[in-house]
């Protein structure tokens, strides 16, 4: 699925793509770049409604032990890099 850019720079989010997003006419999008050189567009959501997902994923998704524990399950005991 293609859009052509204007000459100032103005794009228009195909139907799928809006319907999709849940973008309606008058809603604020968010665009950024992404580390791979590809481009994010989506609905911007107020500070409150972000702040909800995160608490839901967090709900989901419990830190479980301390920093070092979950340190020591990601890399292994420090220990055991230096026997050989």
């Amino acid at each position: 699925m293609g859009t052509t850019v204007t000459v100032k720079g103005q794009v228009t989010l195909p139907k799928k793509v809006r319907d999709a997003a849940g973008i309606k006419p008058g809603d604020k999008v968010e665009i950024r770049n992404t580390a791979s050189g590809g481009i994010y567009i989506g609905k911007k959501e107020s500070e409150g409604e972000y702040l909800k997902k995160l608490q839901a994923i967090a709900k989901r998704h419990p830190i479980r032990g301390s920093t070092d524990d979950i340190m020591r399950e990601l890399r292994g005991k420090p220990e055991d890099d230096y026997r050989k």
